[in-house]
């Protein structure tokens, strides 16, 4: 008698089965908690630098000295009652303020980038898969082409080029622009699977349209993949939006970003560590949890995809 696990149409849906996993699995625990407080500290950002007392674009002179370089007084990059992570060398600012908001420009074009690219990834995949013939060729063609480019070197010609722009919302359009094709072909190969299972053919003997079976039969078989690769890109556009910060193409001073912060603390990392501990750990912890999440989504959601 098979022991294999049930289709998710049947009673066990993806977040169930994730709810499920979630009691089991220790390292799924950890990662949620982090991913929340992360999210939370984004959500809340100008409320924590208020009670903190300092603003992320706010000098303090008096925490620095000026006759050692600018470097922070006291110990650990000057943490006290008053900075309580500390404060950059020369000019003073507060190391806590700007973590927060640099979270929040941070998840914000991450999080804004991944739902373009699964939006637009599994609307393609879908459509590819389903309708096939000259569809499925200009579509795969489409996947094809932009996944040729290098999409970094592209990136960065992109956002060098652009002047007076809003840099989130570029950011954000131009990340999600060569994001979409790899989570395409994921939904492709799925759509193929299920558009000739027999609940699918019988909605389409039964009259239903091609919209109706799209959104009412694929779309829920192909949540379980998409949910588990999701939680995998979020990690990526984290990544590549703190790569362009940290090159000089992101995100303009003095707007804070985790990538900014890292790139401005290269130069005092032997005199004043804790200015590049602080933005280095925030960036590893979020896109480690968001990594270890996504390896369990897709262990559960998707095992099939997860041997490949």
């Amino acid at each position: 008698m098979s022991t294999t696990s049930p289709p998710l149409h049947q009673g066990s849906g993806p977040w169930q089965l994730a709810r499920a996993e979630l009691h089991r699995r220790p390292s799924v625990k950890i990662s949620l908690v982090v991913v929340a407080l992360f999210a939370l500290m984004a959500v809340a950002a100008p409320l924590l630098s208020a009670l903190g007392g300092w603003g992320p674009e706010e000098f303090d002179k008096s925490a620095v000295d000026p006759y050692l370089g600018g470097q922070p007084i006291g110990p650990l990059g000057g943490v006290s009652a008053e900075h309580w992570l500390g404060v950059e060398p020369v000019t003073g600012r507060d190391l806590f303020a700007r973590v927060v908001h640099g979270a929040q420009v941070s998840l914000l074009i991450a999080f804004s980038a991944t739902a373009i690219v699964v939006v637009a990834g599994t609307a393609a995949g879908i459509a590819a898969g389903y309708f096939g013939g000259r569809t499925d060729t200009v579509l795969s063609r489409l996947m094809d082409l932009t996944m040729s480019f290098p999409s970094l070197i592209f990136m960065i010609a992109m956002m060098s080029v652009a002047r007076d722009v809003n840099r989130i919302v570029l950011m954000t359009a131009v990340i999600g622009l060569f994001g979409w094709p790899g989570i395409a072909r994921v939904v492709r190969g799925q759509t193929l699977s299920l558009k000739h299972r027999e609940y699918v053919d019988a909605a389409r003997v039964g009259g239903s349209g091609p919209w109706r079976i799209l959104t009412r039969d694929i779309l829920p078989g192909v949540a379980g993949p998409v949910i588990a690769y999701t939680t995998l890109i979020i990690p990526g556009m984290i990544a590549t939006e703190a790569a362009l910060s940290y090159l000089g193409v992101g995100v303009r001073p003095p707007t804070p970003s985790w990538g900014q912060m890292i790139a401005e603390s290269v130069a005092y990392y032997d005199t004043d560590p804790m200015y590049f501990v602080v933005p280095s750990l925030c960036l590893f912890l979020t896109v480690l949890a968001f990594t270890l999440l996504g390896d369990a989504l897709r262990d559960i959601l998707d095992p099939r995809g997860s041997r490949t």
